[in-house]
C-alpha cells in the first residue's frame, strides 16, 4: 500500500513545536536572568553578609575567673590549665559506647569517667562538646593526637580548672563551680541581653558560698575573635579579636591561718563559730566542721564521692555557720538581760531567790544539778548562770514581749551576710506558732511554753551566725552592722578597690548604763564565772558566756547521764565572747556539738582565737592536741608567734599547669592544644 502523506502539514506540526520548545528555553533562560539580577543587584548586600559570615566563625573567648584571696592576699582559689578529652554527640561516626570503648584503647577511661559523661549527658544538649577525660597527660595526649583521624567528633581541648589550693580548709566559705545545669540555664534566659551575652561559651558558674554570691564579680567579660574558616569548618586564619577582661579579684577579710587555726581546734569534732569585727561587721572566722573537698566538683564529682559526702552521718556538706540552728543555751541569757531592761521589767540591781526549781502549775523547771544560788542579782544570774532567774523572768516577760526586744538582734531573722541560703532560726512568738502549725491545737500558745525559752531552750533555735551578729550588736551599744565576708574587690586592670555594697542598718536605742551592766556581768564569767579556768592568765579582759543546749530533751524525774547517751543526742557545748573589754574589736559564737559543757570544749576553741586575734599568739602544738580531744582549759606549752608559724600545707597545687597569681590577674591565658580557647572549670 502507498502512504499518503501531506508534508506542509507536518512541516507546519514541526515548525510549531520547535517554536514552543524554544519559547520555553527562553522562558527558562529569562527566569535564571531575573533570578540573577535579582540575587546580584536586589539582595547583593544581604547574601555577601551571609557569605561573609560562612567564611567566619566569631568565637567567644570566655575570660579568666577571677582570684579568692584571704585578707593578707593568699590565694585560696585560682586557676590552671590541662587539656579535656572531649565528644560533640553530633558528629560522632559511629554509637556513643562503641567511640567510648574504641577511645578507651588510647588513653584510660574509668567507670567513673563514663558515669559522670552520662551525668553530663543529662544536662547538656546533643551539639554541646562534653568532656569524657579530664587533665590528660601529656603522654595521653600525645597519643590521641597521632590517632585523631579515627575519631570524628571528638578532640583535646586546653581549658582553665579551678583549683583550690588548701582542699577542705574555709571550703563551706568558698563554695565551689560547676558545670551549668539546665535549671540554670532556664534561669539564665530571664537575665538581660548583656549579661546573657557575657555568659556566651561560658560551661561553669558558681554553685555555693563566695564562688556562687560573688558569681558576676568572678565571671569577667567574654571577649570575641573572628576566625577565618575553611569550607570544612577548620579554622585558617584569625582575622580580628577583642580579648576577654579577667574576673575580679575578690578580697576576704577572713584570715587563711587563722581559719586553719580554728579546724585544726575542732580535730574530727562538728560545730561551728563566726567572729565578726563589731566596729564594722567584717568575719575574720567563719568554721563550719566537718568540711569537705571543693575541688571533688570542679570536673564532676564521681558517685561515690558524692555517696560519701551526701549519705555521712556528719553531714559535711552542710555549712553549720550558716544554716545550722541551734539552741543558745545559757549564752541566750545575756540578751534576756538587756531585754529586761530595755522594757522596764526588771532593774538590774532587783533580786531574785534561785532555790533550784522553778515551779510553774505543777510543772518543775530544775536549776543546775538541782541545786540553788540563792539570792541573785542581774550580774550575778549571767556569772554563775542562774536558770531560775531567767526562768522567773520569761514568765514575767511573755513570749511577744521577748520577741518584740530581741528580733532586732537579728534572732529570727537573717542577719544579711554576704552568702546565699542563710537560715533565718526561730524567735518565737504567738504570731510565729501561728503561722508554723497547721493544727489549730498546735497553733495556740501554752503559757507554760514560755518558761524555758527564758534559757533559751524551747523553740528556739540559731544560727552561730546570728549569735556572733548578736553579741557585735550588744556589746558595741547598739551599732549594728552587716556581716561582711568580702572586704573588697579589686579590678585585676586598673587594680581599683572597691567595699561591695552594703545596707545600712539603724543601731538600737540601748542606754549606755545598761550595755555596761551586761559588760561587766560578762567579763565576771571569765574572772569568778563558769569560764575562769579557760581564761586564767589572759592578757587582756574580755566577756562571755558558757552554754549548754539540749539536743534531747530528758524527762522531768530523769537525770542527764552523757556516759549512757548516744554521741549524737548529747549537749552541745557553746560561748559567746567578746574582746577588749571596754572597746571590742571581736566578737565570737562557738559551738561544739554533743560535746557537753560549755566551758569543756567551746570556750577553750574561742580562747584560742582571742588570743590569736588581740596578742598574735599561736598555741603550742600540744595545746592544740589538747583542744582537739575536749581536755584544754588556759593554753599550755609554749605559744608561737602567729607571724612565725607557716601558712597552712598546700593540699592541691593544681595537677597540670598551674597559673601564677600573676598570670590569672592579668587574664594571661596557658599553653593550649589544637589552638583551643581555655576556659575556667
Amino acid at each position: 500500500m502507498i502512504e499518503l502523506r501531506n508534508v506542509e502539514q507536518e512541516l507546519e506540526g514541526f515548525r510549531t513545536r520547535l517554536i514552543v520548545a524554544a519559547l520555553v528555553v527562553l522562558g527558562c533562560f529569562g527566569l535564571l536572568v531575573i533570578r540573577l539580577v535579582h540575587l546580584q543587584i536586589f539582595t547583593h548586600e544581604e547574601l555577601a553578609t551571609q557569605a561573609e559570615n560562612n567564611r567566619i566563625a566569631v568565637v567567644p573567648i570566655v575570660p579568666n575567673r577571677g582570684l579568692i584571696v584571704d585578707r593578707n592576699g593568699v590565694v585560696l582559689a585560682d586557676n590552671y590549665s590541662a587539656y579535656t578529652l572531649e565528644i560533640n554527640r553530633s558528629q560522632l561516626g559511629e554509637p556513643l559506647e562503641v567511640v567510648i570503648d574504641q577511645l578507651a584503647e588510647v588513653v584510660e577511661i574509668q567507670p567513673r569517667d563514663r558515669r559522670r559523661f552520662r551525668r553530663l549527658m543529662e544536662d547538656s544538649k546533643s551539639f554541646e562538646s562534653l568532656p569524657i577525660r579530664t587533665k590528660l597527660s601529656d603522654a595521653e595526649v600525645a597519643r590521641f593526637t597521632a590517632q585523631r583521624y579515627r575519631f570524628p567528633g571528638v578532640e583535646i581541648k586546653a581549658r582553665l580548672f579551678r583549683n583550690y589550693p588548701y582542699g577542705e580548709l574555709a571550703s563551706h566559705v568558698l563554695g565551689y563551680i560547676g558545670r551549668i545545669n539546665q535549671a540554670e540555664k532556664a534561669a539564665m534566659d530571664e537575665w538581660s541581653e548583656e549579661d546573657y551575652a557575657n555568659y556566651r561559651g561560658t560551661e561553669v558558674i558558681g554553685k555555693l558560698g563566695i564562688e556562687q554570691r560573688y558569681e558576676r564579680e568572678l565571671h569577667g567579660i567574654t571577649g570575641v575573635e573572628e576566625v577565618e574558616t575553611s569550607a570544612g569548618g577548620r579554622p585558617v586564619r584569625r582575622l580580628r579579636s577583642e580579648p576577654s577582661s579577667p574576673g575580679n579579684t575578690v578580697r576576704l577579710s577572713l584570715d587563711i591561718k587563722l581559719q586553719a587555726l580554728v579546724e585544726r581546734l575542732y580535730g574530727d569534732r562538728r560545730g561551728a563559730l563566726v567572729a565578726i569585727d563589731p566596729r564594722n561587721g567584717e568575719v575574720l572566722a567563719f568554721v563550719s566542721k566537718p568540711t569537705f573537698d571543693p575541688n571533688l566538683f570542679v570536673d564532676g564529682i564521681d558517685q561515690d564521692s558524692w555517696k560519701e559526702l551526701n549519705e555521712s552521718i556528719d553531714k559535711p556538706l552542710l555549712n553549720r555557720a550558716l544554716k545550722g540552728t541551734y539552741p543558745p543555751g545559757s549564752t541566750f541569757k545575756p540578751f534576756m538581760a538587756i531585754a529586761a531592761l530595755n522594757s522596764g521589767k526588771r532593774s538590774a540591781t532587783q533580786v531574785i531567790n534561785d532555790s533550784g526549781s522553778f515551779m510553774f502549775g505543777n510543772h518543775r523547771f530544775r536549776s543546775h544539778g538541782d541545786s540553788g544560788l540563792g539570792p541573785v542579782d542581774m550580774v550575778k544570774s549571767i556569772v554563775l548562770s542562774s536558770n531560775v532567774y531567767y526562768y522567773s523572768l520569761a514568765n514575767e516577760m511573755g513570749v511577744d514581749l521577748m520577741h518584740q526586744q530581741l528580733a532586732p538582734f537579728s534572732f529570727g531573722r537573717r542577719t544579711g551576710i554576704d552568702l546565699d541560703g542563710e537560715a533565718t532560726g526561730d524567735l518565737p512568738s504567738t504570731e510565729w506558732k501561728r503561722r508554723k502549725y497547721k493544727r489549730p491545737d498546735q497553733q495556740r500558745w501554752y503559757a507554760g511554753e514560755t518558761i524555758s525559752l527564758g534559757i533559751g531552750q524551747g523553740y528556739n533555735n540559731f544560727t552561730m551566725l546570728q549569735m556572733a551578729h548578736a553579741m557585735a550588736t550588744l556589746v558595741s551599744g547598739g551599732q549594728r552592722h552587716e556581716p561582711r565576708l568580702v572586704s573588697d574587690i579589686e579590678n585585676v586592670v586598673s587594680h581599683e578597690r572597691r567595699p561591695p555594697p552594703r545596707e545600712p542598718l539603724e543601731a538600737l536605742a540601748l542606754k549606755p548604763e545598761h550595755v555596761e551592766v551586761i559588760r561587766r556581768a560578762l567579763h565576771g564569767v571569765t574572772v569568778e564565772g563558769t569560764s575562769t579556768r579557760v581564761f586564767a592568765g589572759a592578757p587582756y579582759a574580755s566577756g562571755g558566756k558558757t552554754g549548754t543546749a539540749q539536743a534531747k530533751s530528758v524527762g522531768q524525774n530523769e537525770k542527764y547521764n552523757a556516759a549512757r547517751m548516744d554521741e549524737y543526742v548529747r549537749d552541745h557545748s557553746l560561748y559567746t565572747a567578746f574582746a577588749p573589754l571596754d572597746q571590742p574589736t571581736v566578737a565570737l559564737a562557738v559551738i561544739v556539738e554533743n560535746a557537753g559543757f560549755g566551758a569543756e570544749a567551746a570556750a577553750p576553741i574561742a580562747r584560742r582565737v582571742l588570743d590569736y586575734l588581740l596578742t598574735g599568739q599561736y598555741p603550742s602544738e600540744e595545746d592544740i592536741e589538747l583542744t582537739r580531744i575536749g581536755k584544754a582549759g588556759a593554753p599550755l606549752g609554749r605559744a608561737r608567734l602567729a607571724s612565725e608559724v607557716p601558712l597552712p600545707t598546700l593540699m592541691n597545687a593544681g595537677i597540670a599547669t598551674p597559673v601564677a597569681a600573676s598570670d590569672a590577674a592579668s587574664g594571661a591565658a596557658p599553653a593550649s592544644a589544637a589552638s583551643a580557647t581555655p576556659r575556667p572549670r
